[in-house]
């Protein structure tokens, strides 16, 4: 006997047949995209995910160096494993860093629109420093003035900053529950409608986090805990992501015993309509690569146990 009903309303993406399209996409099709430069790949392994993570960021600063050219990268904080293993990299060959440029994607804020602190343990440049950079020796580590973080006060020349350098070489990340990418939130593409155009030309912002953001933060970083999560955030736009020259993304959220959060938006991101309710789907539209953990990418399915 069949069950049929409507999508909860605080979700902004209520096209039901489009997800019901898109869920049912097998595992071994979802590699397969009407795009050939947005190009999707699945590792099954962990520890190999992260590696290639870390080495796609190692050999880019190697590259760059070699040609003796400034790289430009715009980074998210989760996940963080394949920052331990960049840094190792970095440190156990020597790379000097001097050339590098990075911009955070985002920073919570609170409901004023102050951002988080570094040394509040919750702060994405706290996450950063502690993960990333601060484990790089300080001889080859970027100069300070090269890390960048869209704090409030930062937030209005961010946009100009990154464009003053010639733009991002490439920007990573990963997608959000609600399909969001950096902290650029789905519920932000009622102010744009169908106008694609004009939602790829919107730049860094102070937003209100979706529930759905919320809930996924306070799985993962909180302790489920959504009391504990900030209400806002300061974010990148997708311009900052469209202009970019690549773009690298990373979805890992698969928690264990075949149970994923990011399993279903992996699908409408990728091979969903591309509008600006789901704001991951302009990655389609671009070249770049689309990176899934294995667990990620198993069918979608309802499991009661």
């Amino acid at each position: 006997m069949g069950f049929d009903y409507g999508l909860a309303k605080f979700i902004p993406f209520q096209d039901k047949a489009e997800c019901e399209r898109v869920r049912q996409i097998k595992k071994e099709d979802l590699t397969k995209h009407h795009n050939p430069e947005f190009r999707i790949r699945i590792i099954e392994e962990k520890d190999e995910f992260y590696f290639q993570f870390a080495l796609d960021i190692v050999e880019r600063i190697v590259k760059a160096r070699d040609k003796g050219e400034k790289l430009v990268l715009i980074l998210p904080v989760g996940p963080v494993p394949q920052y331990f293993l960049a840094a190792e990299m970095i440190n156990r060959l020597g790379i000097p860093m001097d050339h590098v440029h990075t911009f955070n994607m985002d920073e919570y804020a609170d409901e004023d629109g102050n951002t988080a602190p570094i040394d509040w343990p919750g702060s994405f440049q706290k996450a950063m420093w502690d993960n990333f950079f601060g484990r790089i020796y300080p001889h080859l580590r970027p100069p300070e003035k090269n890390i960048h973080f869209p704090t409030k006060e930062a937030l209005k020349d961010y946009a100009a900053m990154i464009a003053d350098l010639g733009g991002a070489d490439c920007c990573y990340g990963g997608v959000g529950w609600c399909g969001h990418i950096a902290f650029w939130e789905a519920h932000l593409g009622f102010e744009f409608g169908d106008d694609l155009e004009a939602f790829k030309q919107a730049g860094p912002r102070l937003v209100e986090l979706h529930p759905m953001t919320i809930m996924q933060n306070a799985l993962h970083s909180f302790s489920g805990d959504w009391s504990w999560v900030p209400p806002k955030a300061n974010t990148i736009g997708p311009a900052q992501i469209v202009q970019a020259k690549d773009r690298s993304f990373w979805l890992d959220g698969y928690i264990g015993g075949g149970v994923s959060w990011q399993r279903f938006i992996a699908r409408l991101a990728a091979h969903g309509r591309v509008n600006t309710l789901v704001p991951a789907s302009i990655l389609q539209t671009l070249p770049g690569t689309y990176t899934l953990l294995g667990g990620v990418a198993d069918n979608v399915t309802i499991s009661m146990a």
